[in-house]
């Protein structure tokens, strides 16, 4: 765990700016504006007195990026910086690799901004939850404080997304099935890639006390479920999450690695009912403030972008809310980069390479990974024996996080169950279909289990195998005893094994959850010829990063007369 300064709320609150002003950085002549504009200056210092706001012992930190949330800029040799702002901005430095951020006690939330809001939130919008205060004057000095640290190239980053703390029971589940099992892990910092809450932000503060508990920095990402939904429109949408957590989108540097933090949930307003209207889009803006970052950084630096609304979907490739409008505008700006992206949003786990049609490489297109839920089915039920929800993903995936892997400008990632302590990545079913039907409501689970099957099925019968983080790039195959492999074959279908969970659960299902086609469902027919007995069917599968996984399941084939007698058991 890299070593960090522990800042307080109020610490926070000026940014470490208002600091002790050595000197007052010019202006440059390319910042001309006119008499309505506004120009910050301040300095990055490295923090060696350890007070947070800049003493004499504290020197300036020369090619440090700092940025507006579209200007880019660099300090010059004395850590100076000038940007200018506008009565609405949130000034931010772009921490480099071998320097830390405060960080503030008790949530781990990375302190590296200055809100200029003179104003505040507007009090005549009434927004239910808080807002920002009114930030005053400029400060004649928004500074920075950054801390040396070590910080190899080879490191772990914990992935979150959807967590969806709606109440307090939500809360509960995710302490119990996240963050408890998480104690200790060695992970450089964590990040949620949005929806974090499901629209009640009272509850961030408890939120962010347990996964403060963690002990790794954390930054967070917005999701639609993370807006002030009372706002009219776009523009203070973001009012809770920017005072809760700053910008909406930023830029930071760990182990010669650059993390784009993304927003693209375009608000348009509350709809009749309650509910909201939104779109997938970065806006012209933010991709300014991407294209102006890379802009600074070699082309061979590994980048990482993370975002709420995926790029694509397999859910619905048309729906402008599950898919990102210009989404193809950041493709084009990292595809000539070994990159990957992240994003939630649809609770189905997802990988997408994609191009623009104009890459330099396009034998190597973009990897973009949807990430699995921790919600899942929005913490639907069944309940285990500690009372969480079972919360299985529409798409079949248990419910769980990521853990992205980087060494140099390479990476993988894993996918980690919440609640299976084998990290199972795969369910092996056998599907009988609408051929069989059963008076007894457990005989559809234990067929798709492998309960025992007529011989005479056999050669109907498929073997359904999902992959709970598999894509385009995984390759499946089944093998039953000394017989030869069989590839299977990747079918987009319904998990069979989640849409009966879901049948027969309907008092502890959210009632908009269903069944949904599943991108990563490999099939097979099972061999007609198989003979009566106990079989032991190995499946082989090789994942996206060319890493070997097996499972197994052992099957059932008796007579006519067999199956029968064992369709009530």
């Amino acid at each position: 765990m890299e070593k960090t300064s522990a800042v307080t709320r109020r610490d926070m609150m000026v940014g470490g700016g208002a600091a002790l002003t050595l000197a007052r950085a010019p202006v440059p002549q390319a910042f001309a504006l006119d008499e309505r504009g506004t120009v910050a200056t301040g300095v990055v210092f490295e923090n060696r007195s350890g007070a947070g706001r800049r003493q004499r012992s504290d020197p300036g930190i020369a090619g440090v990026l700092v940025s507006n949330g579209r200007e880019v800029v660099r300090t010059d040799s004395e850590g100076r910086y000038a940007l200018p702002v506008d009565k609405e901005t949130i000034i931010f430095v772009i921490k480099p690799t071998g320097y830390a951020v405060p960080v503030e006690r008790g949530t781990m939330l990375p302190r590296f901004y200055y809100i200029h809001q003179p104003n505040g939130t507007p009090a005549h919008l009434g927004l239910r939850y808080r807002g920002i205060p009114p930030s005053g004057p400029l400060p004649s000095s928004v500074d920075f404080p950054l801390t040396r640290v070590e910080e190899p190239d080879r490191f772990e980053v914990l992935l979150l997304s959807d967590p969806h703390a709606g109440g307090s029971a939500e809360i509960d589940f995710i302490r119990s099935g996240v963050v408890n099992p998480l104690i200790g892990t060695k992970a450089a910092f964590g990040l949620t890639t949005g929806d974090i809450m499901s629209d009640d932000l009272s509850l961030y503060a408890r939120y962010n006390r347990l996964i403060g508990r963690l002990g790794v920095p954390w930054h967070n990402i917005v999701g639609n479920h993370d807006l002030n939904l009372d706002a009219p429109d776009g523009r203070y949408s973001r009012e809770t999450f920017k005072q809760t957590f700053g910008p909406t989108y930023s830029a930071f540097e760990h182990g010669g690695t650059l993390f784009l933090m993304l927003d693209n949930v375009e608000y348009f307003g509350a709809r009749a009912g309650g509910d909201c209207a939104y779109q997938g889009r970065f806006g012209k803006r933010q991709l300014a403030f991407v294209a102006n970052v890379l802009n600074e950084t070699p082309v061979d630096r590994l980048v990482i972008a993370a975002m709420h609304i995926p790029l694509c979907t397999h859910l619905d490739p048309d729906d402008p809310a599950s898919n990102t409008m210009d989404g193809s505008a950041l493709i084009k700006l990292l595809e000539d980069r070994p990159s990957v992206s992240f994003a939630g949003h649809t609770h189905t786990t997802e990988h997408h390479y994609l191009s623009s049609g104009k890459s330099r490489f396009a034998e190597t297109p973009h990897h973009h990974h949807v990430l699995t839920a921790v919600s899942g089915s929005w913490w639907s039920g069944p309940y285990d024996r500690r009372g969480v929800a079972a919360a299985d993903s529409c798409d079949g995936t248990p419910n769980g996080f990521h853990v992205l892997s980087i060494e140099g400008n390479r990476c993988t990632t894993r996918f980690v169950p919440a609640k299976d302590s084998n990290a199972r990545q795969v369910r092996i079913m056998i599907d009988l279909g609408a051929r069989r039907s059963r008076a007894d409501e457990n005989a559809r689970m234990l067929e798709l289990l492998g309960a025992p099957i007529e011989r005479n099925e056999v050669g109907s019968a498929d073997l359904v195998v999902n992959v709970f983080d598999g894509g385009p790039r995984t390759l499946v195959e089944y093998r039953i005893g000394e017989r030869a492999p069989v590839r299977m074959e990747r079918e987009r279908r319904i998990d069979p094994f989640v849409q009966e969970v879901f049948a027969r659960n309907q008092a502890t299902k959210k009632p908009w959850v269903e069944a949904e086609p599943c991108s990563h469902i490999w099939v097979a027919r099972l061999p007609p010829d198989l003979e009566v007995g106990t079989h032991c069917i190995n499946v082989r599968v090789v994942d996206e990063y060319a890493r070997e996984h097996h499972d197994h399941l052992v099957l059932e084939v008796g007579e006519a007369e067999t199956g029968a007698a064992n369709a009530g058991h």
